[in-house]
Formats: structure tokens, sequence, C-alpha cells
């Protein structure tokens, strides 16, 4: 029983926090939706993102500016001339935990387990039709995790 009220004074005391900071019709919002399920908030969210066209992925982060080596070498200059560009790895090196992190890092869309196949199932294209640019940003990455590298 004394653990019920402690419950229930918390919630109190969390709902007048909160009175402070929003409106009634939000705290409403988060009264009723703390009462979902996991399954029915993954449909809320969902619906959410379909309703107002918008994505929970997290952005993707430019290019860090000079990143790119001062000498060409030879795969860079092999597709230069070219817009679209595949990075495609051809070794995965001694280090898959790194290169595991820079193919997530390239692409955020790419799962933990679909990444750890692209190490395992090798040649494995990483980046696909990108701008020269990124795929040399990519590809930069690839080699700092200790992976061979080829653009086509």
């Amino acid at each position: 029983m004394t653990n019920d009220k402690t419950t229930e004074k918390q919630k109190d005391e969390n709902t007048k926090k909160e009175d402070k900071k929003v409106s009634s019709g939000v705290n409403k919002l988060v009264e009723e939706i703390s009462k979902l399920s996991v399954l029915e908030l993954s449909e809320l969210v969902n619906t959410l993102q379909e309703k107002l066209g918008v994505s929970a992925m997290p952005m993707a982060t430019a290019p860090v500016a000079g990143a790119a080596p001062a000498a060409d070498t030879a795969e860079d200059t092999a597709g230069a001339g070219s817009a679209n560009q595949t990075v495609v790895i051809t070794k995965s090196g001694d280090n898959k935990i790194s290169v595991i992190k820079a193919i997530r890092e390239i692409d955020q869309n790419i799962g933990l387990k679909e990444a750890k196949d692209m190490t395992e199932n090798l040649p494995a294209e990483v980046l696909k039709d990108a701008k020269a640019d990124d795929a040399k940003a990519a590809a930069e990455k690839l080699k700092a995790a200790g992976c061979t590298v080829e653009l086509k």
C-alpha cells in the first residue's frame, strides 16, 4: 500500500513539474501516450512519420573538409571524371570492428548485421552511385579503418 501511495505521489509531482513547462493539452497527450503498449507506441510513431512526412532516422553528417590526401592515388584518379561512383571493399583488414563502424558511419541505413556480413563477403559495395567527393570521403574512412578500397 505504501508503494502505491509513493508512486502516485511521484506521478503527481512529475505532473506538477510538467504543468509548469508545457500546456495542459500536451500534458493530456503525454498521459495518454504513457498508457500505450510498446507495440502501440511503434504504430503511433510510424503513423505520425507518414502523416507528417518526416523520418526518425539520424541525419548524415557532412564529410570533414581537408580529409582528402594532398597526393592523388591511382584509386582516386580512376573515376575522377565520372559523376557517379561506387565504393567497393576488396579486403577488410584485421580490425573488423573499426571497418563495421566505418561502414555504418558512411551509410546509417545499414544495420550492424548487414555491415558485419559486408566485411565477411568480399568484395562488397558500400556506397553506390555516389558523387565523386562523397565516394572519396567514404573511401578515406574505410582506408583509415584498415580496408583496401576500390572506386568504380
